[in-house]
């Protein structure tokens, strides 16, 4: 059975920084790539960061480069999402997500999800 649990959004001022974790088991952690996803109020979801399953590929959306980071720990079955000079339009709830399939993560259709964990950035 695979779950993927998503961790440490919470409310943090803007220009502040926060580390989301997605902890994961059932998966065959090594082969997949992962990644997040983030959804605002009355936006859909979109796709921020993406990261292959050897590591050497990541993929961000222009919204988060250069203030976000994504990482993942293979040894442990975990990535992560070092978000840092956070801004208000940050504010969404924050899915983890992986796919076998690279294109399946950058169409926004991946196989496995996570369930949300909110981040709220107050101005």
């Amino acid at each position: 059975q695979v779950q993927m649990v998503a961790s440490g959004g919470q409310v943090v001022q803007a220009g502040g920084a926060l580390r989301l974790t997605c902890t994961t088991s059932g998966l065959n952690f090594a082969d997949m790539n992962v990644g997040w996803f983030r959804q605002a109020p009355g936006k859909s979801r979109e796709g921020i960061a993406l990261i292959s399953w050897a590591g050497g590929n990541t993929h961000y959306a222009d919204a988060v480069k250069g203030r976000f980071v994504v990482s993942r720990d293979n040894a442990k079955s975990r990535f992560f999402l070092q978000m840092n000079s956070l801004k208000p339009e940050d504010t969404a709830m924050y899915y983890c997500a992986a796919d076998r399939v690279a294109s399946n993560m950058l169409a926004g259709r991946p196989t496995y999800w996570g369930q949300g964990t909110q981040v709220s950035v107050s101005s």
